[in-house]
C-alpha cells in the first residue's frame, strides 16, 4: 500500500465473533495498520494504514482463514 490508504480484503472461513476477533488481531498486528475492521455479513475485512498487501494476506492466512482473490 505504501501510504495511508483504505484495502478491502475478501476472507472465507469466518462464522463466529471469535473468527472476527482473531482476524481483526492477527490484521491490527501488522505493521502499518492503523485500523481492522470485520463484516462476517459481507466475509470481508476493511483496512485502513500503509501496509503492504502481501502482509494483510499473510496474517490473515497465518490466523487459519483464506484470503479470496
Amino acid at each position: 500500500m505504501g501510504q495511508n490508504g483504505e484495502i478491502i480484503i475478501k476472507i472465507d472461513g469466518m462464522s463466529c465473533g471469535h473468527c472476527k476477533a482473531a482476524v481483526e488481531k492477527a490484521l491490527r498486528d501488522v505493521a502499518g495498520v492503523i485500523t481492522a475492521e470485520v463484516d462476517l455479513g459481507k466475509k470481508q475485512a476493511v483496512v485502513t494504514g500503509a501496509a503492504a498487501l502481501s502482509d494483510l494476506r499473510a496474517a490473515v492466512e497465518d490466523a487459519g482463514y483464506d484470503v479470496v482473490g
